[in-house]
């Protein structure tokens, strides 16, 4: 028996602009179709496939994360055993529980980030239980922003942002190369002007 073919893209329509999980690109659970990222930057602008942000990503929320977590133990540490506070055990416990489960499900939320270039649009997707597209038609980008702080810098990465007319349509798309950053941004830059002016 011959299977019938499936759409492996999401639907190009450029009249859409933000979609819920049930109106989405057919996408597989485990996103096997997210490309991994490369030194190449021309993979940053291959359209029509699904691209992966950095492993440097879930490295540095980590560091971050952890950092935060060890603040909170040692101040419900002292709260508790050298102040005599023992009020702290309950947010301190909670803050735990809750920065521990962030840690545990870091590697699987950054799988679950990605984007596509196509035709006329950017589709932006995120979250694991509660999955959302965001669609970004070029013409309507007024705005395409780099931003990074302190680990990002030491680890490559940055942030993407694109600001639109409509706030529910602005994107961040973390944990991008550097090197893919300000090619995307680029190529972002230039189509958004060409669909603007109508060229």
């Amino acid at each position: 028996m011959t299977n019938s073919p499936e759409a492996t893209h999401p639907d190009s329509n450029p009249a859409s602009t933000t979609t819920d999980a049930a109106a989405a690109p057919d996408v597989a659970p485990e996103f096997e179709r997210l490309v991994e990222p490369r030194s190449e930057n021309r993979l940053a602008l291959e359209s029509g496939v699904w691209h992966q942000i950095s492993p440097k990503y879930v490295t540095v929320q980590f560091i971050s994360t952890g950092s935060f977590l060890l603040v909170v133990i040692a101040a419900t540490l002292v709260l508790t055993l050298l102040m005599h506070q023992l009020w702290a055990w309950i947010p301190g416990g909670i803050m735990t529980v809750i920065l521990a489960w962030t840690l545990a499900i870091l590697p699987r939320q950054a799988r679950a980030i990605g984007y596509q270039l196509r035709d006329d649009d950017l589709v932006f997707r995120r979250g694991i239980l509660w999955q959302r597209f965001v669609t970004v038609p070029y013409g309507r980008m007024q705005l395409i922003d780099i931003t990074h702080g302190p680990l990002d810098r030491g680890f490559g990465i940055a942030q993407l942002k694109f600001v639109t007319a409509a706030a529910a349509t602005g994107v961040v798309i973390p944990g991008l190369a550097q090197s893919t950053a300000e090619t995307l941004r680029d190529h972002l830059v230039e189509v958004a002007e060409s669909r603007r002016t109508g060229l």
